[in-house]
């Protein structure tokens, strides 16, 4: 019998949100938060490999923050511990292909886990927004 501390995965997507959210602090919140939504719409319906694409596809520079923050966040899950680079398009596309999609428990569970993360880095960069706007008045 192994002793492994169970993974928190509310904890796990929260961390992951707030990165997005500082890391593109310097972009506008309006920006990030649409970023955010669109990803998270086409991960609801249409899954995670179609989400890698769409924000490597459409999404240049806040899309790849995402990108890698939801690549950190399947690393975490303990996944595959070698994740590419969020800038080659190619090698994510492969892994989520590889490493997510062709055990339906991973995949599952990384679509669960990358929605809420996104659900949260939405209401953070909302959050945002909102504190720029009434420091603006």
């Amino acid at each position: 019998m192994t002793n492994q501390v169970p993974v928190n995965l509310d904890y796990l997507a929260a961390t992951y949100a707030q990165a997005i959210v500082r890391r593109t602090a310097a972009k506008k919140a309006g920006d990030v938060d649409n970023t955010v939504t669109k990803a998270l719409g086409v991960l609801q319906e249409n899954g995670v490999y179609a989400c890698f694409l769409y924000l490597l596809a459409k999404e240049k520079e806040n899309g790849r923050v995402v990108v890698d923050e939801m690549l950190k966040l399947l690393k975490d899950l303990k996944f595959d511990q070698s994740i590419p680079k969020p800038n080659d398009p190619q090698n994510v596309l492969k892994y989520i292909s590889n490493t997510v999609t062709t055990n339906l428990e991973r995949l599952l569970l990384a679509k669960e886990t990358l929605e809420q993360m996104l659900i949260y880095a939405r209401y953070g960069a909302k959050a945002r927004e909102a504190y720029e706007q009434k420091q603006e008045q």
